[in-house]
């Protein structure tokens, strides 16, 4: 199991969180963050399929 699988799982239990979130009508400040961390997951796991990609 690579840092991928790792990354994907983190990425699947914040994208839940945000959407559950979402629909209990959470706090739109904390919607943001949870989407901003989400990004920057999302960010790393391109950047190391593209690394792999280089090999």
């Amino acid at each position: 199991m690579g840092p991928e699988n790792t990354l994907e799982n983190q990425i699947e239990q914040l994208r839940n969180k945000m959407y559950k979130a979402f629909e209990d009508k959470g706090d739109y400040d904390d919607i943001i963050k949870i989407s901003q961390k989400l990004d920057g997951l999302l960010n790393q796991l391109e950047y190391l399929n593209n690394q792999k990609n280089k090999v």
